[in-house]
Parts: C-alpha cells; sequence; structure tokens
C-alpha cells in the first residue's frame, strides 16, 4: 500500500559509522511515529564490520578480533557490512500501510529479487533460509540479507545488497547462522555495475514494489 505521502530518498557516497546510522533511524523512526517526518530509505556503506542480531550465536563468529562487532535490535544473527556492499535502511510506517511484519519482510525481499532482476540475475527465496539467493548449476550462493526491527509499528533497518566487497571478509562469521553455502556479489556472478546503478535500480523497484501490493501471491 503506498502512502499519499512520498518516501524521502537519501544517499550517502561516504562510508558512515555503524553507530551514527543506528542512532539516525533511531531518531528517524520516532519522529515517523509521531508524524513529524516522511518514511526514510536511506542508502549508504558502512566500514567493515560484523553485527549481531537478536538470535546470534556466539559460536558462529570466527574471528572475534577482525572487524568490530556491534550489538543490535534487529532480527537475524551475525552479518558482515562493508565498502562494497550496498546497505538499504527503510524507515517505514507499517500501520499507515497496512502491512503485517511477515508482509514486509516478504516485501523487501521482493525488492531485493526485483532489483537484481534489473542486472540480468534471477534472486530467489529459499524456505528456512532469510535473505535472497542466486543460482549457477547446483551451487547457491547468498547474495543479500535482511534484519528488520519494529518498534510500536514503525520499521527499521533493512537490507543489505552485495554489489562488490570483498567477499574474504565473510569468513569470519558464520553469515546468518547458515552454514554449508557460500556468499556472492553483483560482482562475483559477472555483473559489472557502478553504485549510482545499483541505487537507482533499487529506488525504482522499491516504487514498484511498496506501490502496489508488498507480497505477490
Amino acid at each position: 500500500m503506498a502512502l499519499s505521502r512520498p518516501v524521502e530518498w537519501r544517499i550517502d557516497d561516504r562510508l558512515v559509522a555503524y553507530e551514527r546510522a543506528v542512532a539516525a533511524m533511531e531518531t528517524r523512526a520516532r519522529a515517523v511515529r509521531q508524524d513529524e517526518a516522511p518514511e526514510l530509505v536511506w542508502l549508504l556503506e558502512h566500514p567493515p564490520l560484523y553485527t549481531a542480531g537478536t538470535s546470534a550465536d556466539p559460536a558462529e563468529l570466527l574471528s572475534p578480533d577482525r572487524f568490530p562487532v556491534f550489538r543490535t535490535g534487529r532480527g537475524g544473527r551475525y552479518t558482515y557490512h562493508g565498502p562494497g556492499q550496498r546497505v538499504g535502511y527503510a524507515m517505514l510506517d507499517l500501520q499507515a500501510r497496512g502491512l503485517g511484519v511477515r508482509d514486509y519482510v516478504c516485501g523487501l525481499e521482493e525488492w531485493l529479487i526485483r532489483t537484481l532482476a534489473r542486472f540480468g540475475l534471477a534472486g530467489e527465496r529459499r524456505e528456512g533460509r532469510i535473505g535472497v539467493w542466486v543460482r549457477r548449476g547446483s551451487r547457491e550462493r547468498k547474495i543479500a540479507a535482511l534484519g528488520v526491527r519494529v518498534r510500536r509499528w514503525v520499521a527499521f533497518h533493512g537490507i543489505a545488497l552485495n554489489v562488490e566487497p570483498d567477499l574474504g571478509h565473510f569468513d569470519g562469521i558464520v553469515p546468518c547462522g547458515i552454514e554449508g553455502f557460500g556468499v556472492t556479489s553483483l560482482a562475483a556472478e559477472g555483473v559489472v555495475a557502478s553504485m549510482p546503478e545499483v541505487d537507482s535500480a533499487l529506488m525504482a523497484s522499491f516504487e514498484e514494489v511498496f506501490g502496489e501490493a508488498p507480497c505477490p501471491r
């Protein structure tokens, strides 16, 4: 369901410290909830770091001294953020949009899937495996992650799409608690795309998904 008031977009070209991003999200989510500011989608990159979601298992942090580790209130387990990965933080009013949390998560997945399709990649969901996956023959790799926190029906945190990060940085964790599957990126799948091109695709796909039914049935 689309809102009559347009969503604001913010794009940061410099690396954004994780603590600053979380504080800004908290502030904006509160303003959205109080109807003092429009919804916001914030596209950015972080310096190399690991985040631990509410279900994180300490045993899945394989290299605790490699990068800073941040505890966060989003759902999920350990994930990596760093240069070459486009993070999209969405501060959306689920109540105003008439969305339940499950439908919203499905909408985030669809947002990523449609974005990948614009680059000729078939993103797929997997039962019991959060995120978006691509397949080459019998090989499956995770190309995008998502994690959400909802407070008084305003969602924040969001998605992370691997454009051209150092995939070796994922070796310090069990990404999202899923063993036996690797990670990939647009670049590793043979897609040459600049960050502005990825941003344009994300913006167009967001409007498609969240201007329609959020989860195709």
